[in-house]
Parts: structure tokens; C-alpha cells; sequence
């Protein structure tokens, strides 16, 4: 599995992984840091231009990430994927948070036992209720620096 940074080639592909229009997610890209996690087998070095996607295949990516930090906590705005993408994945801003003694927060919705799973794996802690979206609640995952 190579983990790299998303490119705006990619939207088409993150858009069909996160069930979200395509112009959420290439502002997503610009917006926050994303990393994407594809297939072993990849090339990381191909021209990904020639895709029917315009960008990199859907089938390629076995998950994405985005983050951001603010003030002394990255924020962990989207995961999906594979179990072993997330859990990978999730690694990218602990590791960022590490270095700049920061905590890291996911919220995890309920259904998401992958993300779950991921977040309880790296150490993370529940801490709660986080906030409800769209009427849905969520659970506060933080990893204290």
C-alpha cells in the first residue's frame, strides 16, 4: 500500500469512495491535507491523465484522509476506506501531531466500526459525545500529545 498526497486528478475517484460530488471533494483537496492510500501494485510514478476519471481510478484508492491543524489539535475532517487504509491513514496526522506535540481528534459516527476500530488501535481514547451532524450523532476520539 503506498500512502501519498491527494492531487486534484484525484477528486473523481475520492468522490466515488466518499459518496460525495466531485467538486466537494477537489475543493477538499485544496482546502485541507489529504492523503490517499492505493494499491500496492500502483506505480506511484504513472501519468494517471489517460484514466476514464479523469484522474486516478476509484479502483486504485483503498481509502483517503483529510486534516487540518488548528491551534494545538489536528483535526481529523474525513476518513474512509478500507480497514487497513484507515488505520494506516490515521496514522498521517499522528505522526504530523507528534512532531508539533499537538493532541488529534476524530469524530466517529455511529456505523463506522472500521474508523472505530482504527482510532482504538493507534492509541486514541474515547471521550465522549462529539457534535451531531445532519441530526446524526458522533463519538469524540482524541490522542492526547
Amino acid at each position: 500500500m503506498n500512502v501519498r498526497d491527494a492531487l486534484e486528478a484525484d477528486a473523481d475517484a475520492l468522490a466515488s469512495i466518499a459518496d460525495s460530488p466531485t467538486d466537494v471533494m477537489r475543493n477538499l483537496v485544496h482546502d485541507r491535507t489529504v492523503r490517499v492510500a492505493e494499491d500496492g501494485s500502483h506505480d506511484p510514478n504513472a501519468d494517471v491523465s489517460d484514466s476514464q476519471y479523469g484522474g486516478s481510478d476509484p479502483e486504485d484508492l483503498l481509502g483517503f484522509i483529510s486534516f487540518d491543524a488548528r491551534e494545538d489539535t489536528v483535526h481529523v475532517t474525513q476518513l474512509d476506506g478500507t480497514a487497513e487504509a484507515c488505520e494506516r491513514l490515521l496514522g498521517e496526522p499522528v505522526r504530523f501531531a507528534e512532531r508539533e506535540s499537538m493532541a488529534v481528534e476524530v469524530l466517529v459516527s455511529p456505523g463506522s466500526e472500521i474508523i472505530e476500530d482504527a482510532a482504538e488501535k493507534l492509541g486514541f481514547e474515547r471521550r465522549g459525545p462529539g457534535p451531531r451532524f445532519d441530526g446524526s450523532p458522533t463519538v469524540r476520539f482524541r490522542m492526547e500529545p
